[in-house]
């Protein structure tokens, strides 16, 4: 206290002897009874700098503020997907494996019959995945497991938009059954089957899953396993076919190839005949070939010939047994062992009779006449070995003969084959074109006939024995995630459009005002005034705080002249001031409350006052001041309500008798509080402002469009107003997404909660 008496000496006035000058001239500006003002702020000066990157807390802020948003949402998301999730047809899901190879068994290799597809990269398999998927394939197979009137098939699965739609329209599914056609139906089930089908190549393996959704499990085993058969059956389709061009090219030029071949080789036959050309095999005529065996033959017998004109003559040199063919002969060998033998007993009797004897005698004459017998064989011998070499020069002369007569019928012969040899020529050619053509067609019959495939099952499907759809934890999770993605949109989406000031430090980002105290919202089933009857309440210690903060808002300490104002109605302007100005007389200041509304009066209402005379009858002059104001409950706080709402309230307001009551409401009063009138669409806020020291401007939070407070703070600031700052009421705490003191902190429970507090004046 004696600090502020320091501040604000002694130099009270009587307000009774307070005099009006009759003349009306209009006393110095109020703003000369206070030290320097605080520096004017306005949104281009000093506003803080926009926050760079990405601000986690103010998105966490949003999130608190919309909790309850997220929170239904979330739930409404949980509720809708679990109803459908129940209402939904299970879907049963069956699997085929196939393994794919780029290269099939060489059950017969025949090149250039089918391209060579071990070149390149994934291109083969990633044609082979579109295949099976394509439309032709599902027709195929729709038509091979005639689909299109099964009715197990043709039962339509109930999706979540088809459980919707059900829901929402149950007399849909009441239209007329008209009976489609047969080629509606076929589209219908191969429109079903792309729908159903699943292609889900295994990486880094030949492995390709081949799956089907359906609502019968029996159904999507059949389907899938009638797609790998129909599949594999398609590619061997497809590989047959490739040939067919071939052959049906081969057929024509086989044809053509025949037809000459045909041609020429009458040609041949007609010009043999008239020649009397006889062709043998090898492309030789019967002359040529007689030359050729008389040739080999006279060969022959010109070496034996030969050797038997060799042995003549060793014959013919050689006496006795010389000859190897007269010592192969059985007659002479024969004869050789009985002379021998005779010989022997000769020689053994020899010792016993003479010579002369008659038995002696027998057996010299045998063995003479075996010594004759053998020279005459040995000149048979040699008799026959000269016939056989008369022979064969006989024999080597008449073939020579021969020999040189045929010679002469080749070459007569040849002369005349050389329009056959022409022919000949011809016929091979085409023959040879034609057989070569014809191994080539029959090559290519057989290798577009051979059942080769480089496709191959290898685990059929089997019937499911589980629904793989509708998945309850799966679409809870997806309703889950679904209801806070709706509820984060939405909250980003409320706080998008909600341009309304939420934190201080919104306001000083904005308006680049400083924020001079921060009145949080009243505790959930109190109203303000119950608040603040509490001084141990979160608004009470809030205003207390703005007290602090207003003692400091010039360089000189408290304002002496203060305008509350706000931009729109219901604000909190009113209860500000009055809160101010109670708060100023607990610490010892006298106090001039001053109901500046003169459209919308309220102050004595909240002081519960009369309203018969006020500010309304002094500034019209019918009233001296000190006739126009009422001591409050509170000591030291004098109120001057607006008296009646006079139709005039701006010519009042810009008269020079506001400038005097505050130049001797100054001299007697340690402050002047003004409760001013908002000052969208009015003048009187940016007259009063004019006219005293300080202003300062009340901002409701959540509530107030910032458009509103910048024009308000810009029509201020034309009219050369000293903004002190701003207060930002109404603050609440908990959607603002973090504390600042006041709500979530109970301030009797700092210090020792059983003293007692004393009681205000």
């Amino acid at each position: 206290m004696q600090a502020m008496d320091q501040n604000y000496p002694d130099e009270r006035r009587n307000w009774n002897n307070a005099v009006v000058p009759a003349d009306g001239n209009r006393l110095p500006d109020a703003r000369t009874y206070s030290n320097q003002p605080y520096p004017n702020y306005g949104p281009s000066d000093n506003i803080a700098a926009e926050p760079t990157g990405f601000d986690f807390y103010k998105y966490v802020r949003v999130f608190v503020k919309y909790r309850w948003l997220l929170i239904i949402t979330t739930l409404l998301s949980l509720l809708l997907g679990g109803v459908l999730t129940m209402l939904m047809t299970p879907i049963y899901r069956a699997t085929a494996s196939l393994q794919i190879d780029r290269e099939t068994m060489n059950v017969v290799n025949v090149e250039g019959v089918q391209p060579d597809e071990n070149k390149g990269g994934n291109e083969f398999f990633q044609t082979q995945y579109e295949l099976i998927a394509s439309r032709s394939l599902a027709e195929r197979v729709a038509s091979t497991l005639t689909l299109e009137n099964d009715p197990a098939f043709n039962v339509e699965a109930k999706t979540l938009v088809g459980t919707v739609k059900g829901l929402i329209f149950p007399d849909a599914a009441k239209e007329i059954d008209n009976t489609p056609s047969q080629e509606a139906k076929n589209a219908r089930a191969v429109g079903q089957l792309l729908r159903g089908l699943r292609v889900t190549p295994v990486r880094g393996s030949r492995i390709v899953k081949i799956s089907f959704d359906h609502e019968n499990p029996e159904v999507a085993r059949s389907v899938v396993n009638g797609y790998a058969e129909v599949y594999i059956a398609e590619n061997l389709d497809r590989r047959f076919e490739a040939t067919a061009y071939a052959r049906k090219f081969l057929e024509e030029r086989l044809q053509q190839l025949k037809v000459k071949l045909e041609e020429t080789e009458r040609q041949l036959v007609k010009y043999s005949e008239e020649q009397g050309i006889i062709s043998l095999e090898g492309n030789k005529n019967l002359s040529a070939r007689d030359l050729e065996v008389i040739n080999d033959k006279l060969a022959v017998v010109r070496s034996e010939r030969i050797k038997k004109e060799l042995l003549w003559r060793q014959a013919q040199q050689t006496d006795g047994l010389g000859l190897k063919e007269i010592l192969d002969s059985a007659a002479i060998q024969e004869n050789r062992k009985l002379r021998a033998k005779f010989a022997a007993e000769y020689q053994q009797k020899l010792a016993i009779y003479k010579p002369a004897f008659p038995e002696m005698v027998q057996l010299r004459n045998q063995i003479k006449e075996l010594d004759r017998q053998v020279q005459t064989e040995i000149a048979a011998i040699k008799n026959s070995i000269e016939s056989l070499y008369v022979a064969s020069v006989a024999e080597e002369k008449e073939l020579e003969t021969q020999l040189e007569g045929t010679k002469s019928d080749v070459v007569e012969q040849r002369n005349r084959s050389i329009e056959a040899n022409i022919i000949q020529r011809e016929v091979d050619t085409n023959r040879q074109l034609y057989d070569g053509l014809l191994q080539r067609y029959k090559e290519i019959g057989v290798a577009g006939g051979v059942g080769t495939n480089n496709i191959s099952i290898v685990d059929k499907a089997v019937t499911p024995g589980a629904p793989r759809s509708p998945r309850l934890m799966l679409n809870m999770l997806a309703a889950l995630l679904a209801g806070l993605g709706l509820g984060v949109g939405l909250a980003l989406l409320l706080n998008y459009l909600d341009d309304s000031f939420k934190t201080p430090e919104d306001i000083e980002r904005e308006l680049g005002l400083p924020v001079v105290g921060v009145v949080p919202r009243p505790s959930a089933g109190r109203t303000m005034e119950e608040e603040l009857l509490d001084p141990r309440s979160g608004p009470a210690e809030a205003y207390r705080s703005l007290r602090t903060s207003l003692q400091f808002a010039t360089s000189d300490g408290l304002p002496r002249t203060l305008l509350v104002t706000s931009s729109k109605p219901s604000e909190g302007k009113t209860t500000t001031t009055i809160s101010i100005a109670k708060s100023l007389t607990q610490i010892g200041l006298n106090v001039l409350l001053i109901d500046g509304d003169l459209r919308n009066a309220s102050v004595h209402k909240r002081m519960m006052l009369g309203n018969t005379v006020g500010l309304s009858n002094y500034l019209s002059g019918s009233k001296p001041a000190e006739d126009v104001v009422q001591h409050s409950a509170f000591d030291g706080l004098v109120v001057m309500t607006s008296g009646p709402l006079p139709p005039n309230p701006a010519e009042l307001l810009s008269g020079p008798r506001l400038s005097s009551l505050l130049s001797l409401a100054v001299g007697s009063f340690d402050v002047v509080l003004i409760d001013g009138p908002p000052v969208m669409g009015l003048a009187d806020a940016p007259m009063l402002s004019s006219i005293v020291s300080s202003t300062m401007l009340v901002v409701a939070a959540n509530e107030t469009r910032r458009s509103s407070v910048k024009v308000a703070l810009r029509r201020l600031q034309n009219s050369r107003a000293n903004i002190i700052g701003a207060l930002l009421n109404k603050f609440d705490t908990k959607e603002a997404g973090y504390g600042y003191g006041y709500g979530d902190y109970e301030y009797h429970s700092y210090g020792n909660s059983d003293v007692e507090l004393l009681p205000s004046k």
